[in-house]
């Protein structure tokens, strides 16, 4: 028995809609849009089939690529190719990236870019205390 309804809890009222045929058909248009700013939109959804975040990894601009590179729903495989992506923020977004491949971020901690290779030790310093904090949390000395 519930004592409220599920309007009334806080995340419910903000969960996403169903992802329906008509959705994804909508992401398709998006992601050929001739304004990059809509194709960008299309490179951020977290439900685009594998071929449109392949194509948009492909995009002459470079901010549809920065937004493929940055979104955690995209395949290791396109996070590799885009490691060498010749825009520096492109690789940016694929250091700073949670699930870019072990071997992605070994080429980016050799980047030619200051700011990539900076953003890779950022990172690897955020591991390293997340780790320490799990380590005392758990009471190892």
């Amino acid at each position: 028995m519930r004592g409220a309804s599920d309007l009334d809890d806080p995340v419910a009222q903000f969960l996403s809609p169903a992802v329906t045929a008509s959705k994804i058909a909508r992401i398709r248009r998006l992601a050929t849009d001739p304004n990059p700013k809509i194709r960008e939109s299309a490179a951020s959804s977290y439900h685009a089939p594998d071929e449109v975040y392949e194509a948009l990894s492909r995009d002459p601009d470079a901010g549809v690529r920065a937004c493929i590179a940055k979104n955690e729903h995209v395949s290791c495989d396109i996070l590799r190719r885009l490691a060498d992506d010749p825009d520096e923020r492109v690789r940016g977004f694929v250091a700073i990236n949670y699930f870019v491949p072990a071997d992605a971020m070994q080429r980016l901690a050799d980047d030619p870019s200051l700011v990539v290779r900076g953003l890779v030790d950022w990172k690897a310093r955020l591991a390293d205390e997340a780790h320490d904090e799990h380590l005392v949390g758990a009471g190892a000395p």
